[in-house]
């Protein structure tokens, strides 16, 4: 029986975003149809859209280049954040003098930044690195600090009880406490890179997913370009965000999660 529900429940969690995306496509057309538009696209446009950018070559390579500007961005975020949350959440001092200018900087959105990292790097890779990097940086950092600050302290008592070296304490009680947090963190982390990248492809350089929107837009006004090019980038957003919940299931985390 619990096999079968288990069963169930896959078969669920696959056919019905399934149908749901079936009838909003119905919909999609059946008001293209309705309206009589000749600007907005409908389905099979954005499919011929989509065909049209492979024989192009350059599908492929503005999805590449999307993914390293924000692999890259998100991954120093996560270098930088993981270890600095973890010193401010354990250590009283630096927390006291930098947690207000990191309460600061977080409400201030990535895109304010774009001018002044256009300045600085140019219209280059390096001015979306950047602000992706400040996009994951504070969500990951702070998700690391409340974390570190929330462990039990009988959890610390009884590892040093049992005798742990600080580094066996950190490995064994603090980094096992703090990854189900942390991860939520990652996650929403890797939404805001994501969301942030779009917006700054648009202007800061002249390749990626960003970029085939607004060059669509202003070359010819390719509107079945300019929603193949957010359907793409919803469906990468979809699937890096499953990856970062694939995580969830490890050994070590799994216990900071509802399962069913």
């Amino acid at each position: 029986m619990w096999k079968t529900a288990t069963d169930m429940r896959n078969r669920e969690a696959f056919l019905l975003p399934l149908a749901a995306a079936g009838a909003i496509l119905l919909a999609w057309s059946a008001l293209v149809r309705l309206s009589q538009t000749s600007i907005f696209p409908s389905p099979p446009d954005v499919w011929r859209g989509i065909g049209e950018l492979v024989r192009k070559g350059v599908l492929w390579s503005y999805i590449l280049d999307s993914l390293m500007r924000v692999s890259a961005g998100y991954l120093l975020a996560l270098l930088l954040g993981i270890p600095a949350g973890m010193i401010l959440g354990w250590y009283q001092a630096p927390a006291r003098a930098f947690n207000p200018l990191i309460q600061m900087m977080r409400p201030i959105s990535p895109l304010a930044w774009m001018p002044l990292a256009v300045i600085w790097f140019g219209v280059s890779d390096l001015a979306p690195i950047f602000l992706i990097f400040l996009a994951a940086f504070f969500p990951v950092i702070v998700a690391t600090m409340n974390a570190v600050r929330g462990i039990p302290s009988m959890y610390i008592l009884a590892g040093r009880n049992f005798g742990l070296s600080p580094a066996g304490l950190f490995g064994r009680v603090i980094l096992p406490a703090i990854l189900p947090q942390v991860l939520t963190g990652l996650r929403i982390a890797l939404g805001i890179a994501w969301l942030v990248l779009v917006a700054a492809e648009m202007i800061a350089v002249n390749s990626g997913l960003g970029y085939l929107i607004i060059d669509a837009r202003n070359a010819g006004k390719r509107y079945d370009l300019v929603i193949a090019g957010m359907l793409l980038i919803g469906v990468i957003g979809l699937l890096l965000d499953l990856l970062v919940r694939r995580s969830e299931r490890l050994k070590s985390v799994r216990w900071g999660f509802r399962t069913e």
